[in-house]
């Protein structure tokens, strides 16, 4: 009888522990190495941006259009640019396109004139040619742009270090670039007025050149398109400048 009980004895005791062990296993916290943090990631969802109605463009007047332009290099300068459904709008804006400016930029890869600006596709017609002059095939882009497709603003978008101005400056010749050139060596010529040395490998001097070079092209527009001065004496379009920074992103408007 003692020998059985002592058995039991022995079997409660072993089947306590085992019990003991597992719960103690099952029921630990992880801690350690026992698992890996992984913080938690934000889906973005893109916005699916409307494309600009004609009643929409209509409504826009020059002054809203620059604010516009001006909130949205803000928003490019401190990385916030929109979140956009490209795809949605490619197949929205397929209908017809109601744009709010045209920007005449120069060639550079640097300036991406819709970021530079956070718009989007059907917002902005774009020109580019080489230190952002305007000859007669812009002259009518615009004139399409604006009397035509309703456009309340042109913009002449020049930055710094450009290229084309550096090479006028220096006065290349080279192939079609040479005729290319003369068509900035004007402001070359407007800017002899600069105190200081007058170099391609002086900064303040390019910079000084391509802003003139934006203002004279101002002027020609306005001098070599009829349609588009008396638009501007209407008060139906703005015909303005700005100077873009590749260092910081920043247009100033001129």
């Amino acid at each position: 009888m003692s020998n059985l009980i002592s058995k039991i004895f022995v079997i409660a005791v072993f089947t306590f522990s085992m019990l003991s062990c597992n719960s103690g296993t099952e029921d630990k916290p992880p801690t350690g190495s026992d698992t890996i943090s992984k913080p938690a990631t934000p889906i973005q969802v893109p916005l699916k941006e409307k494309v600009l109605t004609k009643a929409e463009q209509d409504a826009l007047t020059p002054d809203m259009v620059i604010q516009s332009l001006k909130d949205g290099n803000k928003r490019y300068v401190n990385n916030d640019l929109t979140q956009r459904d490209h795809s949605a709008l490619v197949r929205d804006a397929a209908l017809g396109q109601y744009p709010k400016a045209v920007i005449l930029s120069c060639l550079d890869s640097r300036v991406t004139v819709e970021d530079v600006f956070d718009k989007g596709i059907g917002d902005l017609f774009v020109g580019r040619v080489a230190g952002n002059f305007v000859n007669v095939d812009l002259l009518g882009s615009m004139e399409f742009g604006c009397k035509v497709s309703g456009a309340k603003l042109i913009l002449v978008l020049g930055h710094e270090s450009c290229g084309a101005i550096k090479s006028a400056i220096d006065n290349v010749k080279l192939g079609n670039i040479t005729a290319m050139l003369s068509k900035i060596q004007p402001a070359v010529a407007k800017s002899q007025d600069f105190k200081g040395e007058k170099s391609s490998k002086n900064g303040e001097y390019v910079n000084y050149v391509g802003k003139n070079n934006v203002m004279l092209t101002i002027e020609n527009i306005k001098k070599n398109s009829s349609i588009l001065k008396e638009m501007a004496d209407k008060g139906e379009i703005k015909i303005i400048g700005a100077y873009y920074s590749l260092k910081t992103g920043e247009v100033i408007f001129l």
